[in-house]
C-alpha cells in the first residue's frame, strides 16, 4: 500500500524559510505526479505545488509562484517543498499526496493517497 509521511513544519517568523519532505514507498512507476496542497482554518484545501515524477515539470498556485520550490528526487522517492519568504497567510497544515490519477492539474479530485500532514505556522 502507499505511505506517505510528511516532515519539517514547524514555527516560522515572517519572511523565513522552511523545507518540507514527503517520503513515499508502496507507488508504482505508472503514477504521474505528487503534490503539496494545505488547508488553512476555516478555508478549503487547495493545491500548492505538483511535480510530473518523471521529468520533473511543476505546477505552482498563483499564491506561492516565485516563493515556493517544489523538486524530487526519485533515487530516495522523497519529495522536497522549498518555502521561503513565508508570510502569515502561508499557515495551514500542509500535505502530500499522489496517486494513479495525479496530475499537473493538481486537483484533489485526482489524488487518491495522503499523508497525515505536517503543521507551517508563520508568527511574529
Amino acid at each position: 500500500q502507499v505511505q506517505l509521511v510528511e516532515s519539517g513544519g514547524g514555527l516560522v517568523q515572517p519572511g523565513g524559510s522552511l523545507r518540507l519532505s514527503c517520503a513515499a514507498s508502496g507507488f508504482t512507476l505508472d503514477y504521474y505526479a505528487i503534490g503539496w496542497f494545505r488547508q488553512a482554518p476555516g478555508k478549503e484545501r487547495e493545491g500548492v505545488s505538483c511535480i510530473r515524477i518523471s521529468d520533473g515539470s511543476t505546477y505552482y498556485a498563483d499564491s506561492v509562484k516565485g516563493r515556493f520550490t517544489i523538486s524530487r528526487d526519485n533515487a530516495k522517492n522523497t519529495v522536497y517543498l522549498h518555502m521561503n519568504s513565508l508570510k502569515p497567510e502561508d499557515t495551514a497544515v500542509y500535505y502530500c499526496a499522489t496517486g494513479p490519477r495525479a496530475g499537473l492539474g493538481c486537483k484533489m479530485r485526482s489524488y487518491d493517497f495522503w499523508g497525515q500532514g505536517t503543521q507551517v505556522t508563520v508568527s511574529s
